[in-house]
């Protein structure tokens, strides 16, 4: 697993070697003694900015200008319309595993994934291996503000304004861009540029931060902006669960989205989500889900959720390589707009239909920081240098399998949930299960009936490799043949050149190797002895 694999996609099982032997040589991301440092009870304050006027804009607009908006920046206007259960997502949040950078639900890791926000936002500019890094001593807020909306710089400057420790751009300001600006590429820019602003960095409400337009800036060069969303989506949670309150600033709405893709239970994949033209998205904010469950009960159906609950793999995401690694970190590091952490794809490759093992997450619980102080610049350049040499791993499709190894490990690991949610206070006794014997019958046959179906996939797995490794002999011999057939080519065309060269002396030595006016010379010579003897006669 050194530089010369940098460029290629590894085989799920070498993963598995590698991430299991650093698991077992370096240890678990917390360390021997551990205490947590997170509050029994997170009071999350879910304030959203009011989006009609948004809306607004957006049903005014003709489909030409929205084929343009699609083309640019994918399917971001969708989360406009997705409708924010604060009940869900308080409940949510009490089960963020700020250590493991992931949900623990009950006895279940999940968390939301490069994949999946990409899949999610549908936009064909982006470049999925190429992440936004914060650049440093470039252009000003003001010159790239100028950049995107084409206005001059004493409009910008007058309209800018100091909100905490960061500088903004009222959204009342670009709102009267987006409607009068003459050049419509520019009122799309704009209006895009608002979306992430309001929607999907929510940082001061009915403001745009500098830092949202620096990033807006990056992705019209085709950087994919997911690593931001994701990294500010996680410090965000990780912060209101270390001090027990706080407001979310990241996407709320693309949070609900990727919740609700692993909770909705479908018997099969709709052929749907194969087509260039289905939005999951535009399905969800379509969707009328009832906002009346107290956050109380969604507390306690998430505390209790098991392995069955789940719906692994969401059903609008279609499975391909999963990138697992960058650079020399065990993880994937994310670089946000206003910090940095990182997350272990790893640890919820169940999500992607595939076999689960341990692990790597080693130093993952130390990896988070803010663009503030001292030595920060250094940390940047060094995740951004990171992300130069992404590595990819095959998806191994066997259902939502689970190694024994990962098994034991999740049940012996810090649980940093809710008190009272770990493992061993959610589990029911025997006692308290009161399992019949016809029960035990039916599980008895039921688990018969997975392990024999288990044994007959064994079996056509074993028979798929036998037939590949016979298709390789069987390629192996024609490929010797061949050589043979190449090698007897060669010689005959030696020997071929050997006799050319032994008629050509035998010509000269017999005087055969005469020239063409020679031989005419000696024809003539004799046709001219012939006339003799004929005017003789």
């Amino acid at each position: 697993m050194e530089n010369e694999f940098l460029s290629k996609v590894e085989d799920n099982a070498a993963v598995r070697a590698w991430s299991e032997k650093l698991q077992s040589e370096r240890g678990d991301s917390l360390t021997e003694g551990y205490v947590s440092e997170l509050q029994d009870f997170t009071r999350i304050n879910v304030a959203q900015n009011e989006l009609q006027e948004l809306r607004d804009v957006w049903a005014s607009w003709d489909e030409g200008t929205k084929q343009l908006f699609y083309q640019n920046y994918g399917d971001i206007s969708y989360l406009l319309d997705i409708r924010v259960d604060k009940h869900l997502f308080r409940g949510m949040v009490q089960f963020w595993n700020s250590a493991y950078k992931c949900f623990t639900f009950g006895e279940v890791d999940l968390v939301p994934t490069m994949e999946e926000y990409t899949a999610l936002l549908r936009c064909p500019r982006v470049q999925v291996r190429k992440a936004y890094a914060r650049v440093f001593n470039s252009q000003t807020f003001a010159k790239k503000l100028i950049n995107i909306s084409g206005m001059s710089e004493p409009w910008i400057a007058a309209r800018i304004q100091q909100k905490g420790d960061t500088k903004c751009i009222p959204w009342e300001n670009l709102r009267d861009l987006v409607l009068t600006h003459p050049d419509e590429r520019k009122r799309v820019d704009i209006f895009a540029l608002s979306i992430y602003g309001l929607v999907i960095f929510p940082k001061a409400l009915r403001h745009v931060d500098e830092a949202v337009i620096v990033l807006f800036d990056r992705i019209e060069k085709g950087i994919t902006p997911v690593p931001a969303i994701l990294a500010e989506t996680f410090r965000s949670l990780s912060t209101c669960r270390k001090t027990g309150e706080g407001r979310f600033i990241g996407c709320t709405q693309l949070l609900m989205v990727w919740f609700h893709g692993h909770f909705w239970k479908v018997d099969k994949i709709s052929y749907r989500v194969f087509s260039e033209n289905y939005s999951p998205l535009k399905e969800e904010a379509a969707i009328q889900r009832r906002e009346d469950i107290s956050e109380e009960k969604w507390m306690e159906i998430l505390q209790n959720l098991k392995e069955g609950d789940i719906e692994w793999r969401a059903y609008w995401m279609v499975p391909d390589e999963i990138m697992y690694r960058c650079g020399n970190f065990d993880w994937v590091p994310l670089l946000g707009i206003w910090g940095a952490t990182g997350y272990t794809p790893l640890l919820a490759l169940r999500q992607y239909k595939s076999r689960q093992f341990v692990p790597t997450t080693h130093g993952l619980a130390q990896c988070e920081f803010s663009f503030k102080g001292a030595h920060y610049k250094k940390k940047v350049r060094e995740l951004s240098d990171a992300w130069k040499q992404t590595r990819w791993m095959k998806r191994l499709a066997v259902g939502a399998m689970i190694t024994p190894e990962y098994d034991r490990w999740f049940k012996k690991r810090v649980n940093d949930n809710v008190p009272g949610s770990s493992l061993e206070n959610t589990r029911p006794t025997m006692e308290q299960l009161q399992i019949a014997p016809s029960e035990l019958e039916i599980i008895k046959q039921d688990f018969e009936k997975k392990s024999s179906e288990l044994e007959k996939k064994i079996e056509q797995l074993e028979e798929e490799k036998m037939h590949l490794r016979l298709d390789a002999d069987v390629q192996k011999s024609e490929a010797e043949k061949w050589r043979k057939g190449k090698t007897k080519a060669e010689e005959d065309l030696d020997s071929l050149k050997t006799d050319y060269k032994k008629l050509r002396l035998s010509m000269r030595t017999a005087g055969l190797g005469k020239t063409s006016e020679q031989w005419r010379h000696e024809i003539r010579e004799e046709k001219t002895k012939a006339d003799r003897w004929e005017k003789r006669f």
